[in-house]
């Protein structure tokens, strides 16, 4: 008996089989806006081969409109028995939006406030690495989602240099030999790992500052796939959660069915 956990981000969707609450079976594919309910259909069958048959449910959030149409036209074509959750506005987290306007947070935003609320004792943030945005988002001791922070994510920042300028382009996404690079290959990477862990630390050390906290008393998350890229080059973590947001989506099915 397995949940079937879907994360839609803008540029990839993460699948996840939970048993129990963990994460037993992965996948990573891009999320491709044109990509019919069908063929969504068949790419999923596909991923989890023999493991269908012991889906029973299905979680799923989104920050692709498109995408997550395309996925309820999908459950109800060709998964119409499985009991499904769909985090939207109306949707039980047990988690309080303390913000201007909860709609607008992102869904994943909150599905990982819930995790951390639920697995770390006291105030909590999560450094969420995607490739289009990283976000930063705050749990106070109360469990309560008070806001964040978002910047632009490592891969869109290095295509966003490597189309403005001229003699800049795409290179591989690893840790260079020294924060000084000796060419323009090196330079990059330099910026794109020592620059992120930089930014990530001082705005940690910012947002530790405005939630008043002890900075020993608060857990300091990072998930998403590009974390391991900067994790080592970063004091301020406590804890790495790579699956924090398919967890967080295991909780949400369990409170709404």
């Amino acid at each position: 008996m397995s949940l079937l956990a879907a994360d839609i981000g803008n540029a990839h969707t993460v699948l996840g089989l939970l048993e129990d609450g963990e994460v037993v079976a992965d996948w990573r594919v891009g999320t491709n806006e044109h990509r019919t309910a069908d063929e969504w259909a068949v790419l999923l069958r596909g991923l989890l081969g023999h493991d269908e048959d012991a889906v029973t449910g299905v979680a799923v959030c989104s920050t692709v409109p498109s995408v997550l149409n395309a996925w309820r036209e999908m459950l109800a074509d060709h998964f119409p028995e499985v009991p499904r959750v769909i985090v939207e506005p109306g949707i039980r987290t047990g988690v309080p939006i303390v913000v201007d306007n909860p709609r607008e947070v992102g869904t994943d935003r909150i599905i990982n406030a819930l995790a951390a609320a639920s697995d770390y004792s006291g105030p909590a943030i999560v450094v969420d690495f995607g490739g289009t945005a990283t976000t930063f988002d705050v749990v106070d001791a109360a469990g309560r989602y008070v806001g964040g922070a978002i910047t632009p994510g490592i891969e869109i920042s290095l295509e966003a240099l490597s189309r403005g300028g001229a003699q800049l382009r795409m290179v591989e996404l690893v840790r260079p030999r020294s924060v000084i690079g000796k060419n323009t290959v090196e330079a990059l990477q330099s910026g794109m790992v020592f620059g992120v862990a930089s930014q990530v630390e001082g705005m940690v050390e910012r947002l530790v500052a405005a939630l008043g906290a002890p900075v020993e008393g608060v857990a300091v998350i990072a998930t998403g796939y590009l974390a391991p890229l900067v994790l080592d080059e970063c004091r301020c973590f406590t804890d790495h959660a790579p699956w924090l947001t398919l967890r967080g989506l295991g909780l949400v099915y369990a409170r709404n069915t």
